[in-house]
């Protein structure tokens, strides 16, 4: 009987007469590795998108950008190639990787670097801290994609696996991090690409062994044993920080989570409100500010002697309240003021830069003519020698008929009574003058 029921569960869960066939899986799987022309394009523009979704915090555009990217394919093609032993495919999978990684990394980095919006949203910074539930979702994740790519049914498996995964966003917080020169961002996001990676092709090698792709054999056993030996150490060595970092993660959730239940439990009454609590853990001290009817120091030393309960047995209890609570907001609504007076004060500073600059620059453009005029002054002697003296100046003419006004150069001209200009060396003084004053309209006065 129980021979018969695990028969039928076994039933249920056997994939073989879905599986495709092995050469057809293989050839789909190396034609997904190539990033060259139109895959290229396509990457670079849903990184953009990507890095747009993380600037304005939009989760619908990240998502929108994990669809469309084709990363997943030399990742899943990469635990193919080790899967079966096929060095060539391994070798072209690792370096349109490489390729693609570089130019998602660069792309990022100079749309950050473009962008007017510089602060990291909270999608942006959920990408710099990798855990070990990260490695389970993309080994997981990988497991489903090797599935749905050696088997019939594949549905939409593999966009949903580039979604779980997440693959561009931390490309993008990397590029974010070396825009805006925060080394901890880019290495944080980029060990977490690092990791999804790994995952991925470990889950591919594993669903390739488990559905018995035929190997290549490798020129020696002692070969095949060592570059299993590199997987193992590269698993490892990628799995053992983010085991050391989701415990830290854990116990500051569970440390945040106690601080909750004691307040709530412990200093909660009717007509008290708790307006924040803070740590201080140099000093081992836990803050809770309260306003309202004040919590009596009978009811805080009964709650001191309870913080063992809740993990916090080197803590001491501050309650902040009645006139220090007063005094706290107070001065928390200076504080405030001070840095919008700052912020006011940085804006008009900017202001009257701005307004200075403009002066300066309006300044400069009617002084520089005096300054031409003497300069001009020797060339004239040589090319026109007729020409005695120049004086160069900007104007404004408003006409009497019309409101609009011409603004001009005007270069008033002393020639020798003996010597007069033609009417061609006119012609030739004014297109020279015109060049070397740069004008775009300029007026020659002939004075005799």
């Amino acid at each position: 009987m129980l021979r018969l029921l695990l028969s039928k569960i076994k039933g249920y869960f056997n994939v073989s007469h879905d599986i495709e066939d092995e050469q057809q899986t293989i050839a789909q799987i190396s034609n997904g590795v190539s990033f060259r022309g139109t895959n290229l394009w396509v990457l670079i523009f849903a990184i953009f998108i990507a890095s747009l979704g993380l600037n304005v915090n939009s989760t619908a555009v990240i998502i929108g950008a994990m669809l469309i990217s084709p990363l997943m394919g030399p990742i899943i093609g990469m635990g193919l190639a080790i899967g079966i032993n096929d060095i060539e495919l391994l070798r072209r999978a690792g370096k349109n990787f490489s390729v693609a990684t570089a130019v998602s990394v660069l792309t990022a980095t100079v749309y950050f670097l473009l962008t007017p919006l510089s602060e990291a949203q909270s999608e942006l910074l959920a990408r710099t801290s990798p855990t070990i539930y990260d490695v389970l979702i993309a080994t997981f994740g990988g497991a489903a994609g090797i599935l749905a790519q050696g088997t019939k049914i594949k549905g939409n498996v593999i966009p949903g696996v580039a979604i779980a995964t997440a693959l561009m966003p931390p490309l993008c917080t990397a590029g974010y991090g070396l825009a805006t020169g925060n080394l901890l961002y880019f290495f944080g996001a980029f060990y977490l690409f690092f990791i999804n990676t790994v995952f991925i092709s470990l889950s591919t090698y594993i669903g390739v062994r488990l559905m018995k792709f035929h190997r290549k054999q490798f020129l020696s056993e002692e070969t095949g044993k060592k570059a299993q030996r590199i997987i193992i150490a590269i698993v490892l060595a990628t799995m053992i920080p983010s085991a050391f970092m989701t415990v830290g993660i854990v116990k500051k959730s569970i440390f945040e989570n106690n601080v909750r239940n004691f307040i709530a439990n412990e200093l909660s009454q009717s007509g008290t409100q708790v307006i924040s609590n803070s740590i201080d853990k140099d000093s081992l001290i836990l803050n809770v500010v309260a306003v309202g009817k004040e919590i009596t120091l009978k009811k805080q030393t009964e709650a001191s002697n309870l913080l063992k309960k809740y993990g916090m047995a080197d803590y001491k209890l501050n309650v902040i309240q009645g006139e220090q609570s007063d005094s706290l907001l107070y001065l928390n609504r200076q504080i405030s003021q001070i840095k919008t007076s700052r912020e006011n004060e940085q804006n008009k500073i900017l202001e009257l830069t701005a307004r200075t600059n403009a002066l300066n620059t309006a300044l400069a453009d009617y002084t520089r003519y005096d300054n031409l005029s003497s300069e001009l002054r020797g060339e004239l002697a040589a090319i026109f020698p007729q020409v005695s003296a120049i004086s160069l100046s900007k104007v404004t003419q408003a006409k009497r008929d019309t409101a609009a006004t011409k603004q001009f150069v005007a270069a008033i001209i002393t020639t020798d009574t003996k010597k007069r200009l033609t009417n061609q060396e006119k012609l030739r003084l004014t297109e020279w003058l015109k060049a070397r004053t740069k004008a775009d309209s300029l007026v020659v006065y002939p004075v005799e």
